[in-house]
């Protein structure tokens, strides 16, 4: 038979207790803490790298109907040309001036020869077959793109305030290229496609 004076040098049984309301209160909620900041962190390097690749710009006029409508939302990938070439067909945007983003067509390439007259554009001499414009334009001219520069329209070329009028565009000035319209839902499309602009001979 055991003594209570043996019995007393164990350590007492609500030694071992623990309180559940302390462990939720403690490597609980400091766990769930932790897991929170995780994802904001997450979150936050994901939205500055898609910032890093992606830029979301929004059509403010009418120069780029019928394929742009003003209001409508575009996402532009500004790795485009980092990796690729520039080809005719291709939507981008530039910097117009410090303050200003345009979003035209690129209709030539450096070594390109322009003609514009009787309503149809040449490149290099081949009419272009352009079905996405919303009507033919209506003034003349001929340009040669300089190496580093690019020739770009407005898809409504006679309310486009384009190259036809100011000159070329430097590629150095290009925030990248047009991928999607992502807004208004009902409008969603894929912008990327260089070879709508075909030449015929």
């Amino acid at each position: 038979m055991v003594s209570e004076e043996r019995l007393s040098n164990y350590p007492s049984p609500e030694l071992y207790e623990t309180n559940p309301e302390q462990d939720r209160k403690g490597p609980g909620a400091f766990r769930i803490l932790l897991e929170v900041v995780q994802t904001l962190a997450i979150a936050v390097v994901l939205y500055f790298l898609i910032d890093f690749v992606i830029a979301r710009v929004r059509v403010e006029n009418i120069s780029m109907l019928p394929t742009l409508q003003p209001g409508e939302f575009v996402l532009v990938n500004k790795m485009a040309y980092q990796f690729g070439d520039f080809e005719r067909g291709d939507i981008v945007v530039f910097h117009y001036s410090p303050q200003e983003d345009y979003i035209k067509r690129v209709i030539g390439v450096p070594g390109d020869r322009i003609e514009i007259e009787n309503g149809q554009v040449r490149v290099n001499g081949q009419t272009l077959d352009e079905p996405y414009i919303a009507a033919a334009p209506q003034y003349v001219g001929s340009w040669d793109v300089p190496e580093g520069s690019l020739f770009v329209l407005g898809d409504n070329r006679n309310q486009s305030s384009d190259s036809h009028r100011w000159g070329f565009v430097f590629e150095e000035s290009v925030v990248g290229e047009a991928l999607v319209v992502y807004w208004p839902l009902n409008e969603v499309k894929l912008l990327s496609q260089p070879m709508m602009v075909k030449a015929n001979n």
